[in-house]
């Protein structure tokens, strides 16, 4: 029999955690298992109709051949409206990328700037993917730690002290996904002004931008000087604000040089967006309804009722999130315990348990850099939230 050979690069790249647990519970659920799943970062909602509409007549008008790699004029067009109005930012379409979902605009991203043995700043808790997208461009993550206290948000002084001649990039993500936090514009600015005066890229990564609850104000990193706006890849799309994960379609806008080198990488790794699709972006970027609006505040009642329910199981602090529809509790007070013969040594441990003991699924906070939490998504029902967390109190019990 062939053994087939894999590639060690291949090889050091573990599935996405989130995805995993995803899986675990979806199949636990067609086993007829009453599962109550806060795995996956996916709006509980269906794409708007409007949205749905626009895609079918693009492909009634035969709009199934390939289009530019970067995606139609009219769509990178549309993509430079958007930021203009809602961002303050001066595009041209030339400065904007339309790629397969934002997950995939981060990684041509770092293919397109990083070279091996550069370094990536990268403030901890961050998403399970930043870490591999780093590694297969062959960089080096550098990690900073940041403090609960100050809602796990680097400051000014850590990115400074981060700093080296390595330095290539420096990863920013507000409203962060597993934290549930957003930087305000002045922590924002500080740190822009820490990277004055250095050649350092800031990939900032804005998918949650609507998604953010009571006063929280959000700015884009590119918006705060000139200076921000020459070093920032502002990567953004449509998955999170119009419930359109399947679509697949993110964006990337930034300097001219680096924009055209994600076209010539995109163009060998993917070609195009898919096309039909590209009309429905168009549609969704170009709204002026309620639509995003009555989901943001769904989700905004949902973040109080997760938070005020887990705060009540004795040894669980969760802060209140303030951006995305993540909550991320810390567990640790419990690690150390026996829970149904099992015993709870952390994170992992803890979500695996629970799954199985208590049919809840939640993601260990250990791949994103933050092994004393848990994350959950609220983005399902109040009912399986309040199911859920109940769950948990009697499962800690």
């Amino acid at each position: 029999m062939v053994h087939m050979k894999v590639s060690k690069r291949a090889q050091a790249v573990p599935p996405s955690a989130t995805i995993a647990v995803d899986s675990k519970a979806k199949q636990m659920k067609a086993q007829g298992i009453d599962v109550i799943g806060f795995g996956a970062g996916e709006p509980d909602f269906d794409t708007p109709d409007f949205i749905k509409e626009s895609a079918i007549k693009a492909l009634k008008a035969g709009k199934v051949r390939y289009t530019p790699a970067e995606g139609t004029l009219e769509l990178r067009t549309a993509v430079a409206e958007k930021l203009k109005r809602d961002n303050h930012l001066t595009y041209t379409p030339e400065q904007v990328i339309v790629n397969i979902g934002a997950k995939h605009s981060i990684y041509a991203a770092m293919q397109a700037v990083i070279d091996p043995g550069d370094e990536v700043i990268m403030p901890c808790p961050y998403w399970v993917t930043y870490p591999e997208t780093i590694k297969l461009a062959e960089g080096t993550m550098k990690v900073v730690e940041t403090d609960p206290k100050n809602d796990f948000k680097m400051t000014a002084a850590q990115l400074k002290a981060a700093l080296t001649k390595k330095t290539a990039m420096v990863v920013l993500n507000s409203p962060n996904n597993p934290g549930g936090f957003t930087y305000t514009p002045d922590e924002l600015a500080a740190l822009a002004k820490a990277l004055e005066g250095t050649d350092v890229v800031v990939l900032s990564d804005e998918i949650y931008e609507k998604l953010i609850y009571g006063d929280t104000k959000f700015i884009s990193f590119a918006a705060l000087s000139a200076d921000a706006y020459n070093r920032t890849l502002t990567v953004n799309g449509l998955s999170k604000t119009f419930a359109m994960t399947g679509w697949r379609l993110g964006y990337t806008a930034g300097p001219a040089n680096v924009i055209k080198a994600m076209a010539r990488l995109q163009s060998h790794m993917t070609q195009n967006p898919v096309t039909f699709t590209q009309d429905a972006a168009i549609t969704a970027l170009k709204d002026t309804s309620d639509t995003v609006e009555k989901m943001r505040l769904e989700f905004e009642k949902r973040s109080k009722i997760i938070a005020g329910l887990l705060n009540a199981i004795p040894g669980v602090v969760c802060p209140r999130p303030t951006g995305a529809f993540y909550a991320f509790p810390d567990v640790s007070k419990h690690f150390g315990r026996t829970i149904g013969g099992v015993k709870i040594a952390g994170s992992m441990e803890f979500a695996q348990a629970l799954l199985e003991q208590a049919n809840v699924a939640v993601v260990p906070g250990a791949p994103f850099g933050a092994p004393n939490n848990i994350r959950l998504s609220f983005a399902c029902s109040i009912q399986n939230i309040e199911k859920g967390v109940n769950r948990i109190a009697e499962w800690l019990k």
